[in-house]
């Protein structure tokens, strides 16, 4: 298991990124949260198994159809053992 801070920038508020996120989240098994933030950006904290993080990774980096994603930061931080994902 492992924790990931994702900050991602460009078009990604206003436009459904944070739930379909939830959908990408929910079939990959993980937890975790997304929120939007006062820059513009979203941020997610996402926990599961690596392989998933991976794939939602790079989702993450297209995003759903109407974002435009500029950047996406991703750092490593300790297990928070959410119990689910949640869209604040």
């Amino acid at each position: 298991m492992k924790h990931y801070n994702i900050s991602v920038f460009g078009l990604v508020q206003g436009i459904f990124f944070r739930a379909t996120a939830k959908e990408k989240v929910d079939q990959l098994g993980l937890s975790g949260f997304a929120r939007n933030q006062p820059d513009g950006s979203v941020l997610i904290e996402v926990e599961g198994e690596k392989e998933n993080l991976d794939e939602f990774v790079k989702w993450c980096h297209i995003g759903p159809s109407l974002a435009e994603v500029k950047k996406v930061i991703i750092t490593e931080g300790k297990l928070k053992n959410f119990s689910q994902f949640t869209v604040n």
